[in-house]
């Protein structure tokens, strides 16, 4: 009998396992790794990040064991293959994520993240809606307001652990939000996540669309919709406890004297089955349009 030569995806090869979440359409893939076993190769997370050769999303969050006295570590993986310091839509999908899986023993615990060990609680849908998750995002640091290159837009330059540019328009409509967040890009070294604003609809409300460093433009950001909050209360356009509008759902975001905090609906999606061998292949996945632009909307 001839031997068959076994390809990536053969069905006898191990497979990894993941599943899929989303905070108002930001979607995550989420690896339990609590050995630190799994590491996975940029190129790797582009191809299971792409939504045509993969499976699909803005990022892939390993699960590792605490560190730093937390519960758990986050690490944290965008779609183009870089790493992230924080994301609080990815958070509250690891949360859901982790109690699923048994792995904490309280709907509240602690995860370390490159950006300081945060607080998520967790509060499962008392019907068929989805779970909702609270996490602690750490203090905004505001930083000097900008006007970028040709726009008359004003702007200001937030800390959340991760950098933003959050620039008050005062109609996103005909906002080029692709061509402008990959423009300012070329401004900052690292590169900066960029949030379009506009006040309301309503009180303390805001509107919202943004570009993602490393992913895009999403359906929705945690950490932009914190530091659009912080900007735009620092502006007085609005108070303490806002709702931001994504385009993917709306998030809440608390303003307290000592921490942001942003809450909002998580959302189970599948199981996933990774044929652990096309991993190995996509350590190779090249960070083209499709890999980087994986988040974009659609």
């Amino acid at each position: 009998m001839q031997q068959h030569e076994m390809t990536p995806t053969d069905p006898r090869r191990p497979f990894v396992h993941l599943t899929k979440h989303h905070g108002a359409g930001n979607d995550f893939l989420v690896l339990v790794d609590l050995d630190d076993a799994q590491a996975l190769d940029p190129g790797a997370a582009r191809l299971l990040c792409d939504r045509h050769f993969g499976v699909g999303a803005d990022g892939v969050i390993r699960v590792l064991a605490g560190t730093d006295g937390a519960d758990l570590t986050m690490d944290l993986t965008n779609a183009d293959g870089g790493t992230a310091e924080m994301s609080g839509n990815g958070m509250r999908c690891l949360a859901q994520a982790a109690v699923r899986a048994g792995l904490v023993p309280s709907p509240t615990f602690t995860v370390a993240t490159p950006g300081g060990v945060r607080t998520v609680e967790f509060r499962a849908a008392a019907a068929d809606g989805p779970d909702w998750a609270s996490v602690d995002m750490g203090a905004a640091r505001l930083g000097a307001e900008q006007t970028p290159p040709g726009s008359a837009a004003r702007g200001r330059l937030v800390d959340m652990g991760n950098p933003h540019l959050v620039l008050v328009v005062d109609d996103l409509v005909g906002i080029e939000v692709a061509a402008l967040g990959q423009a300012l890009q070329g401004e900052f070294g690292e590169g900066v996540n960029v949030e379009f604003i506009a006040v309301g609809p309503g009180r303390d409300a805001l509107t919202l669309r943004v570009w993602e460093r490393g992913v895009g433009e999403t359906l929705a950001c945690g950490t932009g919709s914190a530091a659009s909050a912080a900007a735009a209360h620092d502006w007085g356009l609005v108070g303490t406890t806002v709702d931001v509008h994504n385009p993917g759902g709306t998030l809440r975001v608390e303003l307290r004297s000592d921490a942001v905090v942003l809450s909002g609906p998580v959302v189970y999606v599948a199981d996933v089955e990774v044929p652990a061998g096309l991993l190995a292949v996509g350590a190779g996945h090249p960070a083209g349009p499709v890999a980087a632009g994986a988040g974009r909307r659609p």
